[in-house]
Formats: structure tokens, sequence, C-alpha cells
């Protein structure tokens, strides 16, 4: 799932058609390691994302927005002071390999043109974008400092002179002759050596594994013979596989294998679709890679953000689950509570037949119908009053200890649940917002201790979901407790409808009732509660759904506790529906 040297020559094309001679608009930081460019074209803002993400590197035309950092960073303020209104002249990429130019040219200091070059770097975790001066080769600076201490043989950082990454000397497909081919090829291996995947990686310049393996894949399927003695054939093959690529003929496209997503490219992968695969076709590479990534680095991000929220919310759930296991055990215990009472009555009703010193007294149970004798054991150093105490004073504890375990319990569940109930919101949490919104509400309910920032304004909560049905009605959706509460307590009218998921953490969801609600709207309603849930991966999930006025604040319950009564149920499958959201 990688962006190889291929697909970046690919994706070249696109960017040259595109930007070639437009000038920057805005620069934008939204991540540490990542610039989005943006651009004026006929009337139209056009985002240019520039990511080098250790587990997601790529560049791509984006069409969402990401919210910046109230204070700019130090590389985004370098990128604006030598970029900004500086106008495209040329895109390149370094050989095959996988590194990206983009050659600007801007006006310095005293009015003169320069021409800086930001060289994007997508090499996995060793992913970098730097911004160089042609005139000099200065590094101005980039967006990960390499040091002598991380890598002695290339560095980077304000003020250095920019080293290329090492040169590949594998074979360049497009250009090379079949002479040159086998020499490469017996640089690096022996006439006896495999051939396999490994082999057109270590041979084959700007491909990765998915490209090798199809590679690989076709050969045998053409029953060409896989050894070094046979490398005419196989280049032929391979300049036959190239030449699409070679002319700008791309199949751009997703492969999906058992309702995963697997991978990407720009050539045909048909080792992905021999069981059971199917084939997404893209008309643009940088379309491909933004439906392609932009989920997975958002998930990737958003976990990364939400860990420390996530470790303290399960530890207070594994607390809360080892107190109700202690809880039940001591309910347990006291199962054996009217034995005690017995023991006592007994014991006092033939109190003048025992003497100081017996070890067990054996009498009649006059309270079972069946009338057998029992054997009761007895403190030789007690009385029999002192013995008869001694048990109605156990049975006393014991009964105490019920008591509070049930009230202990009950608050217990209620914690659990409301936890729960957070931990799903910030699984199902889609932005940053949604998790400081989360973060805050753990901070009024005393589960993160509370901080002093800085005097400013303070940030507005954000909204709840708003959709509007098939039907035009509206819908609203709570993506944390507080929003919960608020929508149900608050906002919605008693004789609007309130959905939740059945006995499972989940958003409250209103409908807006202004007449008759028809069932496409309510089955609608169903569905985003099922999809805003803890299980958003079932099927036929039950939903309750009644008035407002039946819901009613649990007593000192957490936020987006509550209760209801007379409700109907309703089964419906959790999908993501294309509502219209407001």
């Amino acid at each position: 799932m990688a962006l190889d040297g291929l697909y970046l020559r690919a994706l070249i094309k696109e960017l040259k058609d595109t930007l070639i001679n437009t000038r920057v608009d805005k620069i934008t930081q939204p991540e540490k390691d990542e610039i989005i460019l943006s651009f004026k074209i006929n009337r139209k803002n056009v985002r240019l994302l520039l990511s080098a993400n250790a587990s997601y590197p790529r560049v791509n035309f984006i069409n969402y927005t990401k919210e910046s950092p109230m204070k700019a960073p130090v590389f985004c303020m370098v990128l604006r002071k030598y970029l900004n209104t500086a106008v495209v002249k040329d895109i390149r990429q370094l050989n095959n390999d996988r590194v990206l130019m983009i050659d600007f040219e801007s006006s310095d200091e005293l009015g003169f043109n320069s021409i800086y070059t930001l060289m994007v770097e997508i090499m996995g975790r060793h992913s970098n974008i730097t911004l160089v001066r042609e005139r000099d080769g200065l590094v101005m600076d980039c967006v990960k400092h390499i040091t002598p201490d991380i890598n002695s043989y290339r560095v980077l950082y304000p003020g250095v002179n920019y080293v290329y990454p090492p040169a590949s000397n594998k074979a360049d497909i497009f250009e090379i002759s079949f002479e040159s081919f086998k020499e490469k090829v017996l640089e690096t291996f022996t006439e006896e050596a495999e051939i396999n995947e490994k082999f057109f990686t270590k041979v084959v310049d700007g491909i990765g594994a998915p490209v090798a393996k199809e590679i690989l894949f076709k050969l045998k399927e053409n029953n060409i013979e896989l050894s070094v003695n046979n490398l005419k054939e196989i280049y032929d093959f391979l300049v036959d596989f190239f030449a699409g690529a070679s002319s700008g003929e791309y199949v751009l496209g997703s492969y999906t294998v058992n309702g995963e997503l697997k991978d990407f490219h720009c050539v045909k992968l048909d080792y992905l679709l021999q069981k059971d695969g199917q084939f997404t076709s893209f008309e643009s590479p940088s379309t491909l890679l933004e439906e392609f990534y932009h989920a997975r680095d958002k998930v990737n991000r958003l976990q990364g953000r939400s860990h420390d929220m996530q470790k303290l919310v399960n530890n207070n759930i594994d607390r809360l689950e080892k107190k109700l296991q202690i809880l039940n055990s001591t309910l347990e215990e006291c199962e054996e509570k009217p034995k005690y009472s017995l023991y006592g009555e007994l014991i006092t009703a033939n109190i003048y037949a025992i003497k100081k010193g017996d070890k067990e007294v054996e009498v009649l149970n006059y309270y079972s119908e069946e009338g057998e004798y029992i054997k009761i054991p007895l403190d030789v150093n007690k009385t029999p009053s002192e013995n008869a105490q001694k048990y109605y004073k156990r049975y006393n504890k014991l009964k105490k200890a019920e008591e509070n375990a049930y009230i202990q319990i009950e608050i217990a569940e209620g914690e659990l649940a409301y936890l729960q109930s957070v931990l799903t919101n910030i699984e199902n949490a889609d932005t940053y917002k949604d998790l400081e919104d989360i973060k805050s509400e753990l901070v009024e309910t005393g589960y993160i201790a509370f901080k002093k920032t800085m005097k400013g304004k303070k940030d507005k909560p954000s909204k709840p979901l708003h959709f509007i049905s098939s039907d035009g009605i509206d819908i609203y959706v709570g993506k944390n407790n507080i929003q919960n509460d608020f929508l149900t307590l608050k906002f919605a009218h008693n004789n609007d409808i309130w959905m939740h998921i059945k006995n499972v953490p989940g958003s409250h969801v209103i409908i807006k009732n202004m007449g008759e609600i028809p069932d496409s709207t309510l089955l609608e309603g169903a569905t985003l509660a099922a999809y805003y849930s803890k299980a958003k991966n079932s099927t036929k999930v039950p939903i309750d759904y009644t008035e407002v006025r039946n819901v009613k604040k649990m007593a000192k319950g957490k936020p987006g506790m509550v209760t209801y009564s007379t409700n109907k149920t309703i089964y419906v499958d959790p999908v993501k529906l294309e509502l219209k959201e407001v």
C-alpha cells in the first residue's frame, strides 16, 4: 500500500497539467508532517497535500479542508516567506524514485527572481519535505530535521547544503537496453538465483512489492521460465508490461479483497482479483490517493490524538469491572446470611441445654417443615449466650455488607455504562474538535484533572450532527454525552422522537416532530442511531424510540444517562446514510 516511483510518475502528469504557471495563494500546516498548498485556478480553490507521514506519505489534490493550529509552525512560516505568491515553474521526479521536486519562482528581499525547490521525499518513515534554494543548494528549512546523530551520511536542517537521497543502481525499464539490463541483473544475482518478487524490486527502478507480485504472477501465467538464464524473454515481457505506463496510459484503480481495501495502483494488479477481489476504477491518480488514504490517515491520526484518553477510560473501566467482581463475590458470601440468623435463634431457644465448653450442639430445626436436627459449631471459650450473639453479629455484618454491595453495584454499573459510552464516542469521533469536547466532558466529570489554560476566549463546544431526512425532516445526532444531554433535555420538544440503541452505548438521536413522521424518516433515524453506536459493525440491531416526554434524566446520573418508558423497537443494519448534512 505504498506509493512507489511508478505511481508518482502517473501523478506528476496530473500535477503538471493543473499547476504549471499557477500562483500559490495560501500555505497551511495542519499537522506536524503535512503541508497544504492552495491555488486559485479559474476562480476555484485547488488544494495540494504534501504529506511526510511515516505511515501514509503522499502527494495529491484534496477536496476537504483541515483545521490549522492557532500558531503556524516554524516550517510553515518559512514556506510563507519564500513561496507565498510564488509561481509553479516545473514539477519533476528524481529518475524513477519516490522524490518529487516542485520548482517555484519567487521574488527575494531585493526584488530579484529566485528559484526555490520543494523536495518531497516519499519514503516511509524517512519521508520529508525540504525547501531548497536553487542557486546555492542551501536548505531553507524542512519538516523533519535530520541531525548527524540521526544520519551521518545525510543531514537536513536550515543552513546546510541539500544532499540528494542515495542514487539507485537499478534498471530504468523505460530506457534501458537488454545488455544494460542483463549487466544490472548479474551485478546483483548469480545465475543460480531464484527469481521471485524481491528479484524485481531489487533490479527494476521505481516499483514496489505490489507491481513485483503482479509481474511474477503474469510471468507464471504466460509460462515464462523464471531463470537468470532466460533474461531476454523476461526483459521483453517487462518492456511490454510497462509499455502503457511509458506512453502515459495507466489503469488507475483500488482493490478490495474479502471486503477489505487492500491496495491501489496505476497498473492492473490481476493477482489481487483471483479470489473474488473487486476492482474500482478511477479517472485521476490524485482522486484515487485521496479516496484510499484519507479515511485511513484520519483514523490513524485520531487514534494517536485519543490514545491517552482511551487509556484513561479503559483503566477506569478495568477498575470498575474488578470492583464489580469483588462486590459480586461479597453477595455470594452474603448468601450464607440466613444460616447465621438461624443458628443464633436455635442457640437462644435451646440455651439451657448448652454448657460452656461444648464444641457443638445438635438441635431441632423448628423452622423447617421436615423437622430435622442440625449441628451448630460452638466456640468452647464462649458461653451459650455469647455464641448466639456471635452468630447474630455475623448475620448483621453480612446484612449490611449486602445492602452496601447492592448500592455500590448500582453506582458502579452506572459509571461503567457511562465510561463505555465515552469510549464509543472516542471511537466514533471524526475531528480533533470532537476529541477536545470529549476531553472537556471528562474534565467536567472529574476523570481528568482540571488545568488552568492561558487567558483568552473559551472555545465554543462543537454542535451535534444535523441531517435532513429524505422526507425533509430534521434529525440531530449527539457526538458525546454533553451533546446527548443537550439534545434530549434542553433542545428537543416533548413530542419530538427520541431514539437510542437498546442496551448498548451510543448517540441520542432526535427527530423533530412537525406533524406525522413518515416510516422512511423513522428508519433513517434508527439507522443513524445504530451507526453512531458501539454496534456499528453489527447487523439487525434493536433501536428503541419514544416521544421525548417519556425520557427522564437518571437520578444523580452521569451526562447522557437517561431512563425512558412506553417505547417501541425497530431493527436496522448500521450503515452510513447519504443524507444531506447541515
